[in-house]
């Protein structure tokens, strides 16, 4: 299927407390995100440390997220997991809950084949009715989802589209052609949001536009006119903050970015650390230079 998703979306950051998730603060960042014209929010991918979440603050997680935006942007659920069954019922999970769409990582861990992926993303797909996108990452899962896999999965019916972090352009470029008009492709790599969107991508799903919702979408926007002097103007200015939010290991910068718009971010759950000094330095002076109105 195509159209699921046209713009940008955000892959959200969950801002913990000692006792669990500060829920104020979660909304305060839906809110800031609304206002800078973010078309989805994605609750619980990876930037929002799931992993580090029990079964209860995850559900409560979807669920206040779901009544926070009520309707104004999509909420898009991370579902993703290195078991099948896992993955299937966090999807259905999203799905009962009420969430627009889920977002299925490749499994981790298990380096299963492309069969195995192929299978893995059939399940979850025919066990929900919403839209499905899978996601690439192989830096993070070990396991690299193929152009040739990624042509089959296109003809699963609620399979929405792919979003692709290899970081190898050849292969996005690859998946494209093949996939072309069956599903759409999302850029999950900001420093090639530019030439995904510029090559035939439908949306963005950006971790810096945390920071900067509203300078991401207008990228967006920017190519989908055919304005290519201002996006590539925009991608420009944008490159040096990306850099600075992948310092560390995500979400490790981009936490500590919101803390300094003034959020209540706090800090990542262990085994990830807050960010180095060095690092927080380095992220400051480019929030600064972007024009982000910094309390620090």
């Amino acid at each position: 299927m195509t159209g699921f998703l046209r713009g940008s979306a955000t892959a959200m950051i969950t801002p913990f407390t000692g006792d669990g998730v500060d829920f104020e603060s979660f909304g305060e960042m839906i809110e800031f995100q609304i206002a800078g014209g973010t078309d989805a929010l994605v609750v619980l991918g990876t930037t929002g440390e799931p992993a580090t979440m029990s079964e209860t603050e995850r559900s409560e997680t979807i669920k206040y997220a779901i009544e926070k935006a009520k309707g104004r942007t999509k909420i898009i659920v991370g579902a993703g997991s290195n078991c099948t069954a896992h993955a299937v019922e966090a999807a259905k999970r999203a799905e009962a809950l009420g969430a627009d769409g889920v977002l299925a990582v490749t499994p981790y861990y298990n380096k299963c084949t492309q069969a195995g992926l192929a299978e893995y993303y059939r399940q979850i797909c025919g066990a929900v009715g919403i839209p499905v996108i899978a996601y690439n990452v192989p830096s993070r899962t070990g396991v690299n989802l193929t152009p040739e896999t990624a042509e089959k999965l296109a003809a699963i019916d609620n399979l929405a589209g792919i979003k692709e972090a290899s970081g190898n352009m050849a292969q996005v470029l690859d998946i494209m052609r093949r996939t072309r008009g069956k599903i759409d492709i999302y850029s999950g790599e900001d420093a090639l949001n530019l030439p995904i969107l510029c090559a035939g991508g439908s949306a963005v799903i950006s971790v810096v536009s945390n920071l900067a919702p509203r300078a991401v979408k207008t990228l967006t926007e920017a190519v989908f006119a055919g304005d290519l002097c201002a996006a590539n103007k925009l991608a420009d200015a944008l490159f040096p903050l990306a850099q600075a939010c992948f310092s560390e290991v995500n979400p490790i910068p981009v936490k500590e970015g919101m803390n300094l718009l003034g959020f209540r971010a706090g800090t990542p759950r262990a085994p990830l650390t807050p960010l180095e000094e060095g690092h927080r330095a380095l992220l400051l002076g480019e929030m600064k230079k972007f024009g982000l109105e910094v309390k620090a």
